[in-house]
């Protein structure tokens, strides 16, 4: 990010959300509002056509992964909702469950340019949603959710997308000490990028690209982990793994057809404690 602006990566996968509506109708996540809060244009015009589509079914897939595994939890009991990183996530806003509690949690600058969108388009924010600041690499995740008013004492599942590629591994190892310190039967979802240990020129040379396109809106990939890298921290700070999938077989789960790719992102869902 740049100083004082808002995320222009949140922007991008708002838009991809947005055009996943219209190009494939929805087909993986459903989302009525994306469009609306997106505005008009389409993401990744500087990819091929190809690389769009598996971008927009990639963000749609995990979309769809965290909402499903909330449903899941709120059918067991679970009141409260933490999105961490919401940029233009539009959940709190469309949220199908009486009594859920939303928090939405982001850099100040983005929440507020997030806020603006919502103004402007007409979007109601519902009494559920709490809005809380926090810039991950500088605040107290422990200290701002209770200030918000997060009841400490009962499970929360936290929404965590888009995010940890941005961060230092320091920022992540405190993140999730600090949801360690969660109520019992809290559960996480987030998605983490793998390294590369011996890329061919052609992912170089789409890496070396990327981070160009990065670095021109002040962001970069600072972290990538294995899969086991990613249990053993969450095992570290309380959390029990429930899956660690690559969101490439997302694709036979959502759509019943074999994966398009080899490689990508992975997504886990964690439960603190037994």
């Amino acid at each position: 990010m740049q100083t004082g602006e808002p995320s222009r990566t949140a922007y991008s996968a708002a838009r991809y959300r947005a055009d996943h509506q219209e190009l494939e109708r929805g087909a993986v996540f459903r989302d009525p509002l994306a469009r609306v809060i997106a505005g008009d244009g389409a993401a990744g015009e500087y990819l091929d056509e190809d690389a769009r589509r598996r971008m927009r079914l990639f963000i749609a897939a995990r979309s769809r992964f965290a909402e499903d595994a909330l449903a899941e939890a709120v059918t067991a009991g679970v009141g409260q909702v933490v999105v961490l990183g919401a940029g233009l996530d539009t959940f709190a806003y469309r949220n199908p469950f009486p009594g859920l509690r939303v928090f939405e949690v982001d850099h100040p600058a983005t929440q507020e340019w997030k806020r603006q969108r919502l103004a402007a388009t007409g979007i109601e924010v519902p009494a559920s949603v709490t809005y809380v600041p926090v810039d991950f690499e500088r605040d107290a995740l422990e200290l701002a959710l209770p200030a918000a008013g997060l009841d400490e004492g009962s499970p929360v599942f936290v929404i965590w997308l888009g995010v940890t590629v941005y961060l230092t591994a320091d920022a992540i190892s405190d993140t999730l000490r600090a949801l360690g310190r969660l109520a019992g039967g809290s559960e996480v979802v987030f998605d983490y990028g793998l390294p590369r240990p011996d890329p061919t020129p052609e992912q170089q040379a789409a890496a070396a690209a990327r981070d160009r396109r990065l670095a021109a809106i002040g962001e970069r990939w600072i972290s990538f982990f294995t899969p086991d890298d990613v249990s053993e921290l969450l095992r570290d700070n309380g959390f029990r793994v429930m899956e660690n999938v690559p969101a490439v077989a997302l694709a036979q789960r959502y759509l019943g057809r074999p994966p398009t790719a080899t490689a990508g992102p992975q997504l886990v869902r964690a439960r603190l404690g037994g």
